[in-house]
């Protein structure tokens, strides 16, 4: 009895053991699987993530790539226009050659005047003294000139006025001397008329009459006085026309100094003044 009582309690612990285990088996694997959900939800979501992730990298990548190859042409782009550039630039190189070279003799030639620089500056602080004298010495002749163009339109007018003044006498002088001179030159000719005639009708009355030898010496001492007298006539009126003839043309000569002195020229008159002939010469 005890044993099967003991056997009874063994058989009912048993399987309540086994009922418990089978339970806690059961939770068991009731967490397992939601632990394996859990996770391969997990998993899932990271791999959705990574591969997410890795898709954007590959976007990137690629869309890197696509830049890198366009910037890569364009940087080949940018490599042949350079070479060309150097090439140009060599060319030039080449071409401003002699200009370096003679640019450099400048340089070369600008130090050693660089090395006079204090005598230079010395020389125009001096230069820059005697400046400012010249210019004092400019605004003073400045002055001078403006007084001188003064003076000078001042005596332009004087000039002006006496060359009418002069004009008008000359014309007058040239009008009474010439009219003088004609007065003159036809009464002498009338003078050496009558005189000639007066000769010839003494010839005819000495011819005409038998005078003696004494009235003849008397007559013709009589006839040589009023001769003398005659000719101390003519060469009187032949120094009048000559002093009259000088007197005019010391007036042309004096006139014609103070055209020359005021600046005129000649030819300005318009007329070319006449010049008596002195009687004689």
């Amino acid at each position: 009895e005890i044993e099967a009582k003991y056997t009874k309690k063994m058989q009912v612990l048993r399987d309540e053991l086994d009922l418990r285990r089978k339970t806690e088996i059961h939770e068991v694997e009731e967490r397992k699987n939601s632990q394996i959900s859990e996770l391969m939800r997990n998993h899932e979501k990271a791999f959705s993530d990574i591969k997410n992730y890795y898709n954007d990298i590959t976007l990137k990548n690629l869309a890197l790539i696509s830049l890198l190859k366009e910037q890569m042409e364009e940087m080949k782009k940018r490599e042949n226009q350079l070479e060309k550039e150097k090439a140009d630039v060599l060319l030039q190189n080449k071409q401003l050659k002699e200009p370096l070279q003679q640019a450099q003799e400048q340089v070369s030639e600008l130090q050693k005047k660089l090395a006079h620089y204090e005598k230079d500056k010395e020389a125009l602080t001096n230069t820059k003294a005697r400046l400012k004298v010249t210019q004092k010495e400019l605004k003073d002749l400045q002055w001078e000139h403006e007084v001188l163009e003064q003076r000078f339109s001042k005596v332009q007018a004087e000039r002006d006025e006496l060359y009418q003044k002069f004009t008008k006498a000359i014309n007058e002088v040239q009008q009474k001397t010439g009219f003088k001179n004609l007065l003159l030159e036809r009464k002498l000719k009338g003078l050496l008329s009558v005189l000639e005639k007066k000769e010839v009708e003494l010839s005819e009355v000495f011819a005409a009459s038998n005078l003696d030898p004494g009235a003849l010496s008397l007559v013709s001492h009589k006839l040589e006085d009023v001769l003398n007298s005659k000719n101390a006539t003519i060469k009187d009126l032949q120094l009048q026309l000559a002093r009259v003839c000088k007197a005019h043309n010391d007036m042309l000569q004096t006139f014609e100094a103070k055209l020359t002195a005021f600046g005129i020229p000649l030819d300005n008159l318009g007329f070319k003044p006449l010049a008596s002939p002195v009687p004689g010469q």
